[in-house]
C-alpha cells in the first residue's frame, strides 16, 4: 500500500482503534438475535456493544456508522431502525433473498508512540479525538526519541443464513487478520467440530492466539474459555461443547509491518450460534 494512503486508512480508522483501545480490558461483539432463519424473507435484530461481561451490554454502545451488511449475492445492505443508547446499538437487518449475510466492522492504521524532550509519552493518533488531519510525517517529530510504530488491523463481525447456506461474500479480502470458514458459520451443531483458519494479509496466520467464550457468562463462577493456537497453515478445529452463543476473539503480530511502522498486530472478534444436535 503506497504510503500517503496508508496514512489517510490510519485517520479515518480513528475511531474504531480508539473502541480497540477501550477494549484491551473488554469485548467488542456484534449479537444477532438468531443466525439461522427460514422463508422467503425475514428479519434478525442486532445488539452491538463494548463490555466486560460477554453479551451484557455495561459499558460503551459499539457505534453503527462503520458496521457493513453485506448479502448474499455480495451486495451492500442498509442497516434498518438504528439506534443508539447508553450501552449498547441496535439496528435491525431485512433479509429478502436465501443465503447467508455477513455483517461487520474493520479498520486498519498506524499508531505511534514516542517521548518528548521532559520525557513525558506521546501518542499519534490520540487515544482519544479527531487527529485534526495530521499526518504521521507533520505530526511526529523527526527525533522523537523512542519512537514505536505499529500498523495494526481490526475486524468484528457475525454471520446469519436465511435458508440453504452460502459462501460467494465468505471469500477473504487479504487485508488484515481474517477468518476463513472451512466450516460454514451457520452450520454449527454441539459435539460437533468445526474448523477455520485465520490470514494475515492473505497469508497464513501462524501462531494466531485464539480465544472463544460461551455466552451467557453473567450467569457462572468462571468464563470456561478455550484458549487454542493456528498451525503452521493458520488452522485450528474446535469441538463446541454445548448449544449456544459464542464469543471468538484472535489476536496475531509479527515484525513484517509496512514502514514506517515496525509492528504489524491483528485482532479479529466474531460471534456465532452454536444449535443443539
Amino acid at each position: 500500500m503506497p504510503r500517503k494512503t496508508s496514512f489517510s486508512v490510519a485517520i479515518a480508522a480513528l475511531t474504531l482503534l480508539t473502541i480497540t483501545s477501550a477494549a484491551n480490558a473488554h469485548r467488542v461483539w456484534i449479537k444477532p438475535s438468531k443466525t439461522v432463519l427460514s422463508g422467503e424473507k425475514n428479519y434478525v435484530t442486532f445488539d452491538a456493544a463494548v463490555s466486560n461481561t460477554l453479551f451484557v451490554p455495561e459499558h460503551f454502545p459499539f457505534r453503527t456508522d462503520g458496521i457493513v451488511a453485506t448479502a448474499p449475492d455480495g451486495n451492500q445492505l442498509s442497516l434498518e431502525n438504528v439506534a443508539q443508547g447508553k450501552y449498547r446499538s441496535t439496528f435491525d437487518l431485512a433479509l429478502t433473498q436465501e443465503g447467508t449475510y455477513r455483517i461487520g466492522s474493520s479498520s486498519a492504521g498506524i499508531r505511534a508512540f514516542w517521548e518528548d524532550k521532559e520525557g513525558k509519552r506521546k501518542m499519534w493518533p490520540p487515544r482519544r479525538g479527531k487527529a485534526k488531519g495530521d499526518t504521521f510525517e507533520t505530526a511526529v517529530p523527526k527525533n522523537a526519541k523512542n519512537l514505536r510504530v505499529t500498523y495494526s488491523s481490526r475486524k468484528v463481525e457475525t454471520f446469519v443464513t436465511l435458508g440453504q447456506p452460502t459462501t460467494k461474500n465468505l471469500q477473504p479480502t487479504n487485508k488484515g487478520l481474517e477468518l476463513i470458514t472451512l466450516s460454514h458459520p451457520n452450520d454449527l451443531f454441539a459435539t460437533e467440530a468445526a474448523r477455520f483458519k485465520f490470514l494475515i494479509d492473505g497469508e497464513p496466520a501462524v501462531n494466531a492466539e485464539i480465544e472463544i467464550v460461551p455466552g451467557a457468562m453473567r450467569y457462572r463462577n468462571a468464563a470456561e474459555s478455550i484458549t487454542l493456537k493456528t498451525d503452521n497453515n493458520g488452522e485450528f478445529s474446535i469441538i463446541w461443547p454445548n448449544a449456544g452463543m459464542y464469543f471468538l476473539e484472535a489476536s496475531y503480530k509479527d515484525n513484517k509491518a509496512p514502514a514506517p511502522a515496525t509492528v504489524r498486530q491483528g485482532n479479529y472478534a466474531a460471534t456465532f450460534e452454536v444449535l443443539p444436535l
